[in-house]
């Protein structure tokens, strides 16, 4: 496994990529489920059909275990450009929306917001959930600086912020995202930012 994953496994036996993947499978759903206080190395290994042993064998702990676990989740890389910044925004948050709901992302974020949360974890979480598209909505501001189409020397820090952001105040209120959340949403911003809406810089 790669660096950074949580794997602590040492020379010896061979590795079963199967019951490796079983396992991480079923340590994710533990995590989105009960958080990191109650991910249980024996109730994993259980419904994994392993043994604590083998996972032991495989990672040191539960915060190694649940580092791994979320490793496995792929955000996917940048979607092609389109040429109109603004569209290209109302895609990648439209993007942003079914990986939240496909990986149940308001819970994983939810255990790195618990007081005490080892940082490995929440690092884990940032990398792999958050990060992936505020660097995607970061390349459409720039974009849509470059095209002229908004202010070069507006708050885009604040800006992505507010666009990740709107998701976890809807799941503060218990609310999921509607079908039409990231185009509102990427509207608000982009105006925000001295843009206008729907206004595509292609031809001028």
């Amino acid at each position: 496994m790669a660096s950074g994953d949580g794997a602590t496994h040492v020379g010896g036996r061979p590795r079963n990529a199967e019951i490796d993947r079983l396992v991480l499978e079923v340590a994710l759903g533990h995590l989105r489920r009960d958080g990191l206080p109650g991910l249980s190395v024996a109730a994993v290994a259980e419904e994994a059909g392993t043994t604590r042993a083998a996972i032991y064998r495989r990672w040191s702990g539960r915060v190694e275990l649940a580092v791994a676990a979320l490793a496995t989740i792929d955000a996917g890389g940048p979607t092609p450009s389109t040429g109109d910044p603004f569209a290209d925004l109302v895609t990648e948050l439209a993007r942003f929306r079914r990986f939240v709901v496909e990986h149940d992302a308001t819970a994983l974020v939810a255990v790195a917001l618990v007081a005490g949360t080892d940082p490995r974890v929440r690092e884990q979480i940032r990398r792999r959930l958050v990060e992936p598209c505020h660097e995607r909505v970061r390349a459409c501001l720039h974009a849509g600086v470059a095209a002229g189409a908004l202010r070069g020397h507006a708050d885009h820090t604040t800006a992505e912020d507010l666009l990740t952001g709107s998701w976890l105040a809807h799941a503060a209120r218990g609310e999921t995202l509607d079908e039409d959340w990231a185009a509102r949403t990427a509207a608000m911003v982009w105006a925000g930012c001295g843009g206008v809406p729907g206004e595509s810089p292609v031809g001028r």
